[in-house]
């Protein structure tokens, strides 16, 4: 199973955002509270990443850090604490003229329902990457991409912005789990929850008991559903409605699929169904999570 890919799709149910910022002289910021993955890519100069429980990383032009479920970090000028950073300040109006001493790209996905995927989860919270290009070619232009993003306001940029965000975290991803070889990969490699996790992925539709998923892999519903839990961090039938309802906001937000086709699609018997369950997670109505992001995509458009 194409975990990076599935992990990577769970997050379009979030906003994705690029900012580029350039920083001269002593200078220092702090991120926190963010729920979603992100990454640092370095643009020009040299920083240091700084996290709460481990040593500064020294980084370097090309470096890119990647924050897998949103974990307190910091980048600064020299090695410090992290509890001494400011917060950042996430501006629209960063100056994109004349040059600093340190220039970077951020770009995230904000999650303000629900967690990352439990491979990220998984992983690391900070990992550090030197892109080589020789092996990974494509990763000079998506990063071009990403800086043009982040410099000027065009036309279809509230679409292009996930795909490119998606490619970046892709390619990081990819080089990340090159380098490490297996001890890389997330504990989260359970055959049997793997392919369960596979069988809810790609037929969310199908109306699954906890004892019909532990069928599929040999298990009894109560082995099943501890091993799962144990495995994924909730319980199977939790882990299959926030999975539903991921689906349904990605849905809401990318196409302009009618409420009772959405329904349809992943496995509520009735768009009532839907809609209840949907604004208990959400916290607002199908219809209101669409109009929303709708709203979000002008103002982008018009900025």
């Amino acid at each position: 199973m194409d975990m990076i890919s599935q992990a990577i799709s769970s997050l379009r149910v979030g906003r994705g955002t690029v900012r580029r910022f350039r920083q001269s002289g002593s200078w220092g910021m702090r991120y926190s509270g963010l729920t979603g993955s992100g990454f640092h890519v370095v643009l020009r100069g040299s920083g240091w990443l700084i996290a709460a429980d481990a040593p500064p990383v020294a980084l370097q032009p090309g470096d890119a850090v990647l924050i897998t479920s949103g974990a307190d970090h910091g980048l600064s000028h020299a090695p410090c604490a992290l509890r001494g950073l400011p917060q950042v300040v996430l501006s629209l109006d960063q100056p994109v003229s004349g040059s600093a001493d340190f220039e970077f790209l951020c770009g995230a996905y904000r999650l303000d329902h629900g967690q990352v995927h439990p491979y990220l989860g998984a992983m690391p919270d900070l990992l550090v990457v030197s892109p080589d290009y020789e092996r990974f070619p494509a990763l000079r232009s998506v990063v071009s991409l990403l800086d043009d993003d982040a410099s000027q306001a065009q036309t279809g940029t509230d679409v292009s912005r996930s795909a490119v965000l998606d490619l970046m975290l892709v390619h990081v991803l990819r080089q990340w789990m090159e380098d490490e070889g297996s001890k890389g990969l997330p504990a989260m490699s359970d055959p049997a929850i793997a392919a369960v996790l596979r069988t809810i992925h790609n037929s969310p539709q199908t109306q699954w008991t906890a004892s019909r998923l532990g069928e599929t892999v040999g298990m009894s519903r109560v082995t099943f559903t501890r091993r799962f839990a144990s495995v994924v961090g909730k319980p199977p039938m939790t882990y299959l409605r926030d999975w539903r309802l991921g689906c349904a906001a990605r849905l809401l937000r990318e196409t302009d699929a009618s409420l009772a086709a959405i329904a349809r699609q992943i496995g509520y018997s009735t768009e009532f169904a839907f809609a209840g369950a949907f604004r208990r997670e959400y916290g607002v109505s199908p219809g209101r999570f669409r109009q929303v992001h709708k709203a979000q995509h002008q103002q982008s458009g018009r900025r």
